[in-house]
Formats: structure tokens, sequence, C-alpha cells
């Protein structure tokens, strides 16, 4: 059987790089985007030299062509990924006063950049493949916290595509589902992100909930 491969948007040093290697672990072939190539380029060393075969590809997720010109190339470097996490998100606080433009910046990132991605790799032979995608989710979707509104209002947005791109992908034999994190990553020992990770690993395991949550 051929490797599966998963492609991480949003990959970095916290969750997305763990949840990749997670999967890695599994013997998954790995694709990280970010937007940054140097940064890509550590990654990819770090990835390689424990042993995981790993490819990089730089992306504007707030440009919709880029999103597509990304995908394009993957599906030509590494053919249909069985995997999708979306884990770009803005978790700085709001910029004081607050206007519409940050929102705006806010939203094109962590939401219109995961429809983007959503609809780049949800393709027929990715459904025959059983694909599944995976969105990091937050608490401040039901529970915001002030001074983060942006956060707050884009992490209900998220939770509310991924309930549509369900019912619209799992007929087709795509699992859509996100991961709920209820804390600050990296801010203790039980959400260091490489236990946070193994919630995704989880997930698209049991391919049952369209939720966790983890706290």
């Amino acid at each position: 059987m051929s490797k599966k491969t998963i492609v991480v948007v949003g990959a970095g040093q916290g969750l997305g790089n763990h949840v990749a290697e997670r999967f890695a672990q599994e013997d998954f072939r790995v694709v990280l985007v970010a937007r940054r190539s140097e940064a890509l380029a550590e990654y990819r060393q770090a990835f390689e030299t424990k042993g995981y075969e790993v490819s990089t590809v730089a992306c504007d997720v707030t440009d919709a062509e880029s999103v597509r010109t990304s995908f394009t190339k993957i599906h030509a470097e590494v053919g249909t990924p069985d995997v999708l996490v979306y884990n770009v998100g803005i978790t700085t606080p709001d910029a004081q006063p607050l206007d519409e433009n940050e929102i705006l910046r806010h939203f094109k990132a962590d939401v219109l950049g995961t429809f983007s991605c959503i609809k780049a790799v949800a393709t027929d032979e990715f459904a025959k493949k059983q694909g599944a995608i995976l969105l990091t989710g937050g608490v401040a979707a039901v529970s915001p916290f002030p001074g983060y509104t942006c956060l707050a209002i884009d992490k209900a947005a998220l939770r509310g595509l991924t309930l549509a791109m369900r019912g619209e992908l799992e007929p087709k034999g795509i699992f859509v589902g996100t991961v709920m994190v209820c804390g600050i990553i990296g801010g203790s020992e039980h959400f260091a992100p490489a236990n946070i990770a193994e919630k995704y690993w989880q997930m698209y395991q049991e391919r049952k909930d369209w939720e966790v949550r983890y706290e």
C-alpha cells in the first residue's frame, strides 16, 4: 500500500509541526505549508533529521490564488493527500482601537483561508480516498474573553464552517472535524503541543465526532 500524505497548513514550531510529526510517526508523508520560505527550510531540515519524508510549500492563505497554486503543486509532487489539517490562526490580542480592517485581516487568515484550502483539497479523488479535513478550533468560539474579539468571531465562524462542510462533504466520504483547544497552547504541560496533537490522530482514526474538546 502506498504511503499516505498529510498536508499541514499553518506549519510552525507550536501545534502545526507537532501534529505533522504525530502523523509522520505513523509513516505518513508530510507536506508543511506556511507563509515564510525561510521558516519552512528550517522545519524541513528538522523533519529530515528525524528520518521523516517531508516536503514544503510556501503559501499565503489570505490569497485564494496562492492557495490554488500551492495545492496544484502539492497534487503534482505527491498526488492526492489523505489528510488536510488547517492550523492557521491569529491569536494575538486585538489592535486597539479595534476597527473593521483589523477584523477583516484576522478573518481572511482564520476563516477564508480555511475555506480556500478545503475547496482546493476536496476533489473527487480525495473523496475516493475517504480523506479527512481536521481544523484547529478554540474555546473562544463559545466563551469569548476580553481583548480577543477577532479570535472569538473567527473561531465561532470556523465552528460553523466545520458543520457546513461536514454536511456537504460527508455524503461523499470526506470526514470534516475540529479540535477545540480549550487553553493556551504551550501554556502548561497539559497543553503542550505534542499532547494536543494526539487528539488529531485520535479524531482521524475514529472519524466519529465532528468536534472534540481538548481541555
